[in-house]
Protein backbone atom coordinates (compact mmCIF):
# COMPACT_ATOMS: atom_id res chain seq x y z
CA UNK A 1 0.00 0.00 0.00
CA UNK A 2 1.10 3.29 -0.93
CA UNK A 3 1.94 6.56 1.48
CA UNK A 4 -1.17 8.31 -0.18
CA UNK A 5 -3.83 5.90 0.66
CA UNK A 6 -2.82 5.32 4.28
CA UNK A 7 -2.59 8.96 4.72
CA UNK A 8 -5.73 9.98 3.62
CA UNK A 9 -7.53 6.85 5.29
CA UNK A 10 -5.65 8.59 8.71
CA UNK A 11 -7.11 11.93 7.74
CA UNK A 12 -10.61 9.87 7.00
CA UNK A 13 -11.00 8.37 10.27
CA UNK A 14 -9.87 11.49 12.23
CA UNK A 15 -12.03 13.95 10.33
CA UNK A 16 -14.94 11.10 10.70
CA UNK A 17 -14.15 10.67 14.63
CA UNK A 18 -14.42 14.71 15.40
CA UNK A 19 -17.67 15.22 13.41
CA UNK A 20 -19.19 12.08 15.24
CA UNK A 21 -17.62 12.22 18.83
CA UNK A 22 -17.14 16.06 19.25
CA UNK A 23 -15.12 17.46 21.95
CA UNK A 24 -14.71 13.50 23.47
CA UNK A 25 -13.13 13.32 19.89
CA UNK A 26 -10.60 15.86 20.49
CA UNK A 27 -10.19 14.74 23.95
CA UNK A 28 -9.27 11.56 23.13
CA UNK A 29 -6.92 11.95 19.42
CA UNK A 30 -5.26 14.58 21.29
CA UNK A 31 -4.49 12.48 24.00
CA UNK A 32 -3.40 9.76 21.68
CA UNK A 33 -1.37 12.04 20.15
CA UNK A 34 0.38 13.68 22.59
CA UNK A 35 1.01 9.48 23.81
CA UNK A 36 2.67 9.00 20.31
CA UNK A 37 1.78 5.12 20.17
CA UNK A 38 0.09 5.26 17.17
CA UNK A 39 1.79 8.68 15.88
CA UNK A 40 -1.41 10.55 14.35
CA UNK A 41 -1.16 14.02 13.40
CA UNK A 42 -1.70 17.05 15.19
CA UNK A 43 -1.89 19.03 12.40
CA UNK A 44 -4.72 17.20 11.35
CA UNK A 45 -6.65 17.02 14.50
CA UNK A 46 -6.52 20.73 15.55
CA UNK A 47 -7.28 22.63 11.78
CA UNK A 48 -10.11 19.93 11.54
CA UNK A 49 -11.14 21.32 14.94
CA UNK A 50 -11.05 25.26 14.11
CA UNK A 51 -12.55 24.20 11.18
CA UNK A 52 -15.76 22.38 13.12
CA UNK A 53 -15.64 25.88 15.36
CA UNK A 54 -16.12 28.19 12.34
CA UNK A 55 -18.94 25.57 11.31
CA UNK A 56 -20.49 26.60 14.63
CA UNK A 57 -20.51 22.82 15.82
CA UNK A 58 -17.84 23.28 18.27
CA UNK A 59 -16.49 26.65 20.51
CA UNK A 60 -13.39 27.86 20.92
CA UNK A 61 -13.13 27.82 24.41
CA UNK A 62 -14.51 24.02 24.56
CA UNK A 63 -12.44 22.64 21.37
CA UNK A 64 -9.19 24.71 23.32
CA UNK A 65 -10.36 22.75 26.59
CA UNK A 66 -10.80 19.73 24.96
CA UNK A 67 -7.49 19.81 23.36
CA UNK A 68 -5.69 20.59 26.20
CA UNK A 69 -7.30 17.95 28.42
CA UNK A 70 -6.11 15.60 26.05
CA UNK A 71 -2.44 16.46 25.79
CA UNK A 72 -1.70 17.16 29.21
CA UNK A 73 -3.60 13.38 30.09
CA UNK A 74 -1.43 11.93 27.12
CA UNK A 75 1.74 13.53 27.90
CA UNK A 76 1.51 11.92 31.55
CA UNK A 77 0.73 8.55 30.44
CA UNK A 78 3.74 9.04 28.61
CA UNK A 79 5.97 10.31 31.57
CA UNK A 80 4.49 7.23 33.59
CA UNK A 81 5.83 4.87 31.11
CA UNK A 82 8.92 6.67 30.80
CA UNK A 83 9.49 6.57 34.63
CA UNK A 84 8.18 3.59 35.52
CA UNK A 85 10.74 1.52 32.31
CA UNK A 86 13.67 3.25 33.74
CA UNK A 87 14.83 -0.08 35.98
CA UNK A 88 13.86 -1.95 33.36
CA UNK A 89 16.15 0.11 30.72
CA UNK A 90 19.04 -0.44 33.28
CA UNK A 91 18.12 -3.95 34.39
CA UNK A 92 16.08 -6.06 32.24
CA UNK A 93 16.64 -4.73 29.09
CA UNK A 94 18.59 -6.01 26.03
CA UNK A 95 22.03 -5.98 25.98
CA UNK A 96 21.77 -3.57 23.06
CA UNK A 97 18.72 -1.41 24.33
CA UNK A 98 20.06 -1.39 27.99
CA UNK A 99 21.06 2.69 29.40
CA UNK A 100 24.40 2.67 31.38
CA UNK A 101 23.27 4.18 34.62
CA UNK A 102 26.00 6.62 34.56
CA UNK A 103 24.53 7.67 31.25
CA UNK A 104 21.04 8.15 33.00
CA UNK A 105 22.71 10.16 35.38
CA UNK A 106 23.63 12.37 32.93
CA UNK A 107 20.23 12.66 31.45
CA UNK A 108 18.92 12.85 34.68
CA UNK A 109 21.00 16.12 35.49
CA UNK A 110 20.42 17.92 32.18
CA UNK A 111 16.92 17.57 32.85
CA UNK A 112 17.66 18.62 36.12
CA UNK A 113 19.31 21.50 34.85
CA UNK A 114 16.85 22.33 31.46
CA UNK A 115 14.11 20.54 31.93
CA UNK A 116 11.63 23.40 31.81
CA UNK A 117 13.08 24.59 28.67
CA UNK A 118 13.47 21.16 26.82
CA UNK A 119 10.12 20.17 26.98
CA UNK A 120 8.48 23.46 26.67
CA UNK A 121 10.05 23.82 23.63
CA UNK A 122 9.59 20.63 22.62
CA UNK A 123 6.17 21.11 22.77
CA UNK A 124 6.19 23.47 20.19
CA UNK A 125 8.05 20.75 17.41
CA UNK A 126 6.23 18.23 15.41
CA UNK A 127 6.75 14.54 15.97
CA UNK A 128 9.04 15.98 19.04
CA UNK A 129 6.27 16.99 21.03
CA UNK A 130 5.10 13.50 21.06
CA UNK A 131 8.03 11.84 22.37
CA UNK A 132 9.58 14.05 24.81
CA UNK A 133 7.68 12.86 27.42
CA UNK A 134 9.23 9.48 27.68
CA UNK A 135 12.92 10.93 28.62
CA UNK A 136 11.35 13.61 30.80
CA UNK A 137 10.01 10.39 32.85
CA UNK A 138 12.88 8.40 32.46
CA UNK A 139 14.87 11.28 33.88
CA UNK A 140 12.09 11.33 36.68
CA UNK A 141 11.85 15.06 36.51
CA UNK A 142 9.42 16.57 38.50
CA UNK A 143 5.90 15.62 37.65
CA UNK A 144 4.59 19.38 38.58
CA UNK A 145 7.63 20.75 36.65
CA UNK A 146 6.84 18.56 33.75
CA UNK A 147 3.19 19.60 33.85
CA UNK A 148 3.38 23.36 34.23
CA UNK A 149 6.08 23.33 31.19
CA UNK A 150 3.49 20.91 28.72
CA UNK A 151 0.92 23.11 29.50
CA UNK A 152 2.73 26.47 28.74
CA UNK A 153 4.36 24.76 25.81
CA UNK A 154 1.09 23.12 24.30
CA UNK A 155 -0.88 25.98 24.96
CA UNK A 156 0.34 28.39 22.13
CA UNK A 157 1.20 25.27 19.25
CA UNK A 158 -2.78 24.18 20.38
CA UNK A 159 -3.98 27.49 19.93
CA UNK A 160 -2.35 28.18 16.84
CA UNK A 161 -3.72 25.68 14.69
CA UNK A 162 -6.98 25.90 15.56
CA UNK A 163 -7.42 29.87 15.00
CA UNK A 164 -5.53 28.50 11.91
CA UNK A 165 -8.36 26.07 11.30
CA UNK A 166 -11.20 28.70 12.05
CA UNK A 167 -9.66 31.22 9.27
CA UNK A 168 -9.36 28.80 6.01
CA UNK A 169 -12.79 26.99 7.05
CA UNK A 170 -13.21 24.39 4.29
CA UNK A 171 -9.87 24.81 3.27
CA UNK A 172 -8.31 23.49 6.83
CA UNK A 173 -6.12 20.88 5.25
CA UNK A 174 -4.09 23.62 3.26
CA UNK A 175 -1.68 23.49 6.17
CA UNK A 176 -1.03 19.89 6.25
CA UNK A 177 1.86 19.92 3.55
CA UNK A 178 3.64 22.95 5.71
CA UNK A 179 3.67 20.40 8.53
CA UNK A 180 5.17 17.38 6.31
CA UNK A 181 7.99 19.88 5.51
CA UNK A 182 8.41 20.88 9.41
CA UNK A 183 8.09 16.85 9.84
CA UNK A 184 10.97 16.16 7.69
CA UNK A 185 12.83 18.56 9.25
CA UNK A 186 12.53 17.59 12.78
CA UNK A 187 13.27 13.88 11.77
CA UNK A 188 16.64 15.50 10.29
CA UNK A 189 17.05 17.21 13.34
CA UNK A 190 16.01 14.43 15.27
CA UNK A 191 18.66 12.06 13.42
CA UNK A 192 21.38 14.67 14.23
CA UNK A 193 20.87 14.77 17.54
CA UNK A 194 20.52 10.96 17.78
CA UNK A 195 24.65 10.27 15.76
CA UNK A 196 25.68 13.15 18.16
CA UNK A 197 24.67 11.64 21.60
CA UNK A 198 25.73 7.92 20.38
CA UNK A 199 29.25 10.10 19.20
CA UNK A 200 29.53 11.42 23.23
CA UNK A 201 28.18 8.26 24.35
CA UNK A 202 31.09 6.62 22.70
CA UNK A 203 33.91 8.78 23.47
CA UNK A 204 32.80 8.45 26.75
CA UNK A 205 32.70 4.85 26.64
CA UNK A 206 36.23 4.46 25.25
CA UNK A 207 37.86 7.01 27.34
CA UNK A 208 36.57 5.47 30.63
CA UNK A 209 37.58 1.84 29.35
CA UNK A 210 40.95 0.35 31.13
CA UNK A 211 44.38 0.01 29.20
CA UNK A 212 45.16 -3.82 28.29
CA UNK A 213 47.31 -5.34 31.55
CA UNK A 214 50.92 -5.31 30.46
CA UNK A 215 52.13 -8.52 29.65
CA UNK A 216 54.74 -10.59 31.52
CA UNK A 217 58.10 -9.09 31.93
CA UNK A 218 60.69 -10.93 29.85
Amino acid sequence: MSAIPIIETVVSLITRILRELGYPGVFALMTVESFGIPPIPSEVILPFTGFLVAMGVLSFGGALAASMAGSLVGSFMAYAVGRWGRDWLTTRAPARLRLDPRHLALMDQWFERRGEAIVGIARLLPIVRSYISYPAGTAKMSPTKFGLYTFLGALPFVAVLIYAGILLGNHWDALVPYFNYANYAAVVAIAVFLVWVFLRWHRDSVAGTPPPAAGPSS
